[in-house]
């Protein structure tokens, strides 16, 4: 017996033993140039290959506003309609996002499967969840995504049976109306479950938040090395693949910065220009890691064609989840295969460092200035420590950095530096006018 994890998926992605053919089209749109639609083709394409399909031809139409009924012009889709017959395709993807109505008549139209970017991406996020919390978060936005696009058809059935890519996205087999009420009632569950896996995860937070480390998020866009970077720093054995969205859930361990503080460094999942909005609200439990930062590692691909517009589109996520305040450190991955763009990219981002998460180069200067940066957020206080409170002089030593330790008649008088929450947390032991931050001079 199927789960609804698997009943929202649908049939099988793809006939594993035939990659099937695929054509991409993309509408250009006034403000669009040339390169702009290419280098986003180019990573639908990356999507495609990642879903498991091949991608046979692209078509490309520029218009000043998308037309209502096939979002590309009548004429331009007959001539889609050839190009799929004169390769074969099973499946053809649009670029740009499309409205449940234009799916269902370019579906009628060409005889085939038409899906967008949005179920590309929903496709391969399905794939890749693993965890409860990752599996009840990818059905949400897949069901969310599956509503709006039921539609009667004869029999008022909504056939499952069909494979290839999209094929998750398929309806169930019975009337629609019930259909309806039945992926209703299963979004009203998935919503309590994940509000249910979020409080476990708070809960988790502040006892984290306790200890007095600092957090620290990597993020980035997708396949940018951030998996390979928390691995190469902690040994985490996080799954690492060439591939999109290899990693879907968090991961955390602790870190021990040069100059001993330790810190809890947290893999996220990785962004992507267009990243659909679904999902973000779906995975938005999952992303607050990265808001409630102290900071942010974020990661850039050296080898990137166009890294600065991979940054934005992090940066727009980012802003999306309430993140965008949270201080960063850009670090520039992937120096061993591009030394000289990576250098190049390092400078002209002022702050920035050049890193290679899988030979270690780089990776030094990178503890070295995440620590100060870090430094930057503490405070330097002095407490008076009783000489019977072993307790309180190893929690010192374990959340912070102990600058100085001087011996008197009443305990030991130790200079540290603490976060915040420390800082409250040991309040009483605390000298009263003897807190300053780290960049004060004294």
């Amino acid at each position: 017996m199927n789960t609804p994890y698997q009943e929202a998926l649908g049939a099988t992605l793809i006939d594993r033993t035939v990659r099937e053919k695929i054509v991409l089209v993309a509408v250009a749109l006034p403000g669009d140039t040339e390169e702009s639609v290419d280098a986003s083709l180019d990573e639908l394409e990356l999507l495609v290959d990642t879903a498991g399909a091949d991608v046979a031809a692209r078509v490309v139409q520029r218009r000043d506003s998308p037309d209502h009924t096939w979002y590309i012009g009548k004429g331009k889709a007959e001539e889609l309609k050839g190009i799929c017959l004169a390769v074969d395709a099973d499946t053809v993807v649009f670029d740009n996002e499309l409205a449940p109505a234009q799916q269902f008549n370019l579906e009628k139209l060409l005889g085939r499967t038409a899906i967008d970017r949005t179920a590309v991406i929903l496709d391969i996020f399905g794939q890749n969840a693993h965890t409860l919390e990752g599996k009840a978060q990818v059905e949400l936005a897949l069901l969310r995504y599956r509503l709006p696009r039921l539609r009667r058809g004869k029999g008022a059935k909504l056939s499952q049976q069909r494979g290839g890519v999209g094929a998750r996205f398929g309806g169930g087999e019975t009337k629609m109306e019930v259909d309806r009420r039945r992926i209703m009632r299963r979004i009203t569950k998935l919503e309590s479950d994940l509000k249910s896996l979020a409080a476990t995860r708070n809960l988790q937070r502040k006892s984290r938040r306790r200890s007095g480390l600092a957090s620290v998020a990597i993020v980035g866009y997708t396949n940018a090395g951030k998996s390979t970077l928390l691995n190469q720093l902690t040994d985490a054995g996080v799954l690492t693949e060439d591939r999109l969205f290899a990693t879907l859930d968090p991961t955390t361990r602790r870190l021990a910065l040069p100059g001993g503080e330790p810190v809890l460094l947290t893999d996220t999942v990785g962004f992507v220009r267009s990243l659909p909005h679904g999902l973000v609200e779906a995975f938005k439990g999952t992303l607050e890691v990265a808001a409630l930062a102290d900071y942010l590692v974020h990661v850039v691909d050296a080898t990137s064609s166009d890294p600065d517009g991979q940054i934005a589109a992090v940066r727009e996520v980012l802003a999306e989840i309430d993140a965008d305040g949270v201080p960063e450190l850009i670090v520039f991955n992937k120096a061993d295969l591009a030394p000289g763009d990576a250098k190049q990219l390092a400078g002209d981002h002022e702050g920035s460092v050049a890193v290679s998460a899988v030979t270690g180069e780089g990776i030094e200067l990178f503890l070295r200035t995440l620590g100060d940066r870090l430094r930057a957020l503490t405070s330097i206080v002095e407490l008076a420590i009783p000489y019977d409170r072993g307790d309180v002089l190893a929690s010192v030593h374990r959340e912070g950095e102990v600058v100085s330790t001087t011996e008197s008649p009443d305990g030991m008088r130790i200079r540290a530096r603490l976060s915040e929450a420390s800082v409250g947390r040991l309040a009483e032991f605390v000298t009263d006018g003897l807190t300053w931050t780290a960049n004060d001079e004294r």
